[in-house]
């Protein structure tokens, strides 16, 4: 099996051929398919990060979520400990751009969230397999984050980014499902 970082590098290839109005609908597609999803129902704060093309656009997801009345906690990551920690948005305005061209929360503006307040949890990656196992960026941030998370965990992906088998680091937590802009998976996974 190939080693992480190749696959990495091959995948944001990939992505990076995307054309802008396949990406818009295909964000579409997913973002109505987690919007009528039981977990998103039920949740009342989400857990997102600030997402860059060609991720999976976020910043409706989390307009939406502020539209219905949840409340939305985005990370900031600490790359002296590797560690995150969340706080809660209320406006973009408490953004700043970081390295790499993140956008993470202003700490001076916003309140800290509690993994315990986060209902539901969006994990980023780049790749992800049907069991729920994911490739992320690289840093561990989520993989540290998530030991003791008990929220739900669904990553979104474009059907490009599902792979039959991700490999996996003893450590590695699978999300509980995956949505993407064809299929939904994850009825058994994460559990």
């Amino acid at each position: 099996m190939k080693e992480k970082g190749m696959l990495r590098d091959e995948m944001k290839i990939v992505l990076g051929g995307v054309e802008r109005l396949s990406y818009e609908l295909w964000c579409k597609d997913i973002q109505d398919k987690l919007f009528h999803s039981a977990e998103w129902k039920v949740a009342k704060t989400i857990g997102v990060t600030i997402s860059r093309f060609p991720e999976v656009d976020t910043e409706q997801i989390i307009i939406r979520a502020w539209h219905e009345g949840k409340k939305v906690a985005v990370p900031k990551c600490f790359p002296k400990d590797k560690s995150m920690q969340f706080y809660l948005l209320e406006d973009f305005k408490q953004l700043e751009t970081v390295y790499f061209g993140l956008r993470e929360p202003i700490v001076s503006k916003v309140s800290a969230c509690h993994k315990n307040a986060i209902d539901l949890m969006l994990v980023p990656g780049l790749l992800f397999d049907k069991e729920g196992y994911r490739i992320g960026f690289g840093g561990g941030y989520y993989d540290r984050y998530l030991t003791d998370f008990q929220g739900v965990k669904i990553s979104l992906a474009f059907a490009q980014q599902v792979v039959e088998k991700v490999p996996t680091d003893i450590f590695d937590i699978p999300v509980h499902k995956l949505v993407t802009n064809e299929a939904e998976y994850g009825d058994s996974i994460g559990k």
